[in-house]
C-alpha cells in the first residue's frame, strides 16, 4: 500500500532534518579544532596573511625559496588545517600558487580553474574556506599569457563555434572582459586579464551570505594579483 502524502512530506521533513544535522555537525567539528589550537597560524589580519604571501613571492622570484620539511607536522595536519589565505587561481601549469607564495603544505586553500572566474561550486568552496576553515584573505590571481582569456578575445572579435564545453569558460569569461576588448587599443590581452581579475574579485566580496558578510565584519579582505610568468612576480591589483 502507498504511503499517504502527509506521511511522505513528514518523512521527507524528518529525512532533511537529519541531513542539515549532519551538516551542521561536520561544519562545527573544525571550529572546535580551531578553538582547541593556542595559537593557529592564520589567526591573523587579512593584511598580515597578504603580506606573508607577497613576501613569500620575493623570495620565489628572487629563486631564495625557504626550505621545507614536508614531513614537519604532517601528524597535525591530519586534525585539522588552518591556510591564511584561499586563492582562485587558473589551472594553467606554469601557475602553481604554493610555489609563487613560496608556502608549504596546509597554508593555501587553492581552487583552480581555468580563466580564474567564479562559478557556483568554486564559491561554495570559498565560503568553506571562510566560513569553517576561517581564511582571512581571498585572492583572484590571474597571469600573464592566459590561454582562457586568449580564447574568449578571440570569440568576443570574431564569434565562432567551439569545441566541446570550451564555450562554457569564454562564457564565463566574457562578462568581465567584453567592454576592454570592444574599446580596443593597445595591450587588448593584458588589460583584459587584469580586467577579469577586478570582476571576480568585486563578486566574490559581494557574494551573499558567508564572504560579503565576512568582507562587511573586516575578517576577510578579497585582493586581486596578477602573476607574470616572465618575471615570477605577482603585481597586485589597485582596489575599486
Amino acid at each position: 500500500m502507498c504511503d499517504h502524502p502527509s506521511h511522505l512530506q513528514q518523512s521527507r521533513r524528518q529525512f532533511l532534518g537529519a541531513g542539515l544535522g549532519l551538516l551542521a555537525l561536520s561544519a562545527i567539528a573544525p571550529r572546535q579544532l580551531f578553538a582547541e589550537t593556542a595559537s593557529p597560524q592564520n589567526a591573523i589580519s587579512p593584511d598580515a596573511a597578504l603580506r606573508r604571501l607577497l613576501d613569500g613571492n620575493a623570495r620565489y622570484a628572487a629563486n631564495q625559496l625557504d626550505a621545507k620539511d614536508f614531513s614537519a607536522d604532517r601528524a597535525a595536519r591530519v586534525k585539522a588545517q588552518y591556510p591564511i589565505a584561499a586563492i582562485l587561481s587558473c589551472s594553467d601549469s606554469r601557475v602553481a600558487p604554493e610555489l609563487v607564495f613560496d608556502q608549504g603544505p596546509g597554508d593555501l586553500f587553492v581552487i583552480r580553474i581555468a580563466g580564474n572566474y567564479l562559478s557556483s561550486n568554486n564559491l561554495a568552496s570559498l565560503e568553506y574556506a571562510v566560513g569553517v576553515l576561517k581564511v582571512p584573505l581571498i585572492m583572484v590571481l590571474g597571469h600573464t599569457e592566459c590561454g582562457a582569456i586568449k580564447a574568449t578575445i578571440a570569440e568576443i572579435k570574431d564569434p565562432h563555434p567551439l569545441p566541446g564545453h570550451i564555450w562554457d569558460i569564454v562564457d564565463a569569461l566574457r562578462p568581465g572582459v567584453e567592454s576592454v576588448v570592444k574599446a580596443g587599443g593597445d595591450q587588448v590581452l593584458g588589460k583584459a586579464i587584469g580586467a577579469n581579475v577586478d570582476y571576480n574579485v568585486s563578486r566574490i566580496a559581494a557574494a551573499q551570505p558567508v564572504v560579503s558578510e565576512a568582507v562587511k565584519q573586516g575578517r576577510v579582505k578579497v585582493v586581486g594579483g596578477v602573476y607574470e610568468l616572465a618575471t615570477g612576480k605577482v603585481a597586485m591589483r589597485q582596489a575599486g
